[in-house]
């Protein structure tokens, strides 16, 4: 069985080791799907992710900018596409799991990771519910290998998982008021 990753905490790193791990999947026959909640297309690390044949990343298609700052309406959109990605995500990814290679390799060497970036966020401030979340975790497909990234995972989530693995902020450029930087912080 698969395990579940949950990469979290308030450090920078989570979303990277996140790709590294899809990037690693993919450098050993694996497949991986990506889809990034609450984020826009623009970061330098889709565009080399889309160059790799096994790895599928799901376009954004539109940013909604920070929670906060969000109307009513804007919610209740960013809600329905956080909730087709996620559908998208899941769909693409259990497809994937059935793995019908040329060489003629059983099930069992195909290996699928799903990353699932910034789903805390997405499930923290109600766009995206827990409930749809756990049930594919708990009913995924047996070679499907699961990364879960951002702050303050659901205690559900934690109870699920295989691995967990806490980002700790000491220092960051951002305190010193540096703002994210091209090819650093996306």
């Amino acid at each position: 069985m698969g395990y579940l990753h949950v990469y979290c905490g308030d450090g920078k790193g989570k979303t990277t080791a996140a790709l590294g791990l899809a990037v690693r999947m993919a450098g050993t026959g694996g497949r991986a799907v990506i889809v990034r909640f609450l984020k826009n297309d623009e970061s330098g690390e889709i565009a080399a992710l889309k160059q790799l044949k096994e790895i599928t990343v799901i376009p954004c298609g539109k940013s909604f900018g920070f929670t906060w700052q969000m109307t009513g309406e804007q919610k209740a959109e960013a809600s329905r596409k956080c909730r087709e990605q996620f559908e998208s995500a899941c769909r693409l990814a259990a497809e994937a799991c059935s793995c019908p290679k040329a060489d003629g390799a059983d099930k069992s060497d195909c290996n699928v990771l799903l990353v699932l970036d910034e789903l805390c966020a997405a499930v923290n401030t109600g766009l995206l519910p827990l409930k749809p979340v756990l049930e594919f975790i708990d009913s995924r497909p047996q070679n499907l290998e699961i990364v879960a990234t951002g702050r303050e995972p659901a205690s559900e989530l934690l109870e699920r998982a295989g691995y967990v693995t806490e980002f700790q902020k000491r220092v960051h450029p951002f305190d010193s008021g540096i703002m994210a930087r091209k090819g650093i912080e996306y």
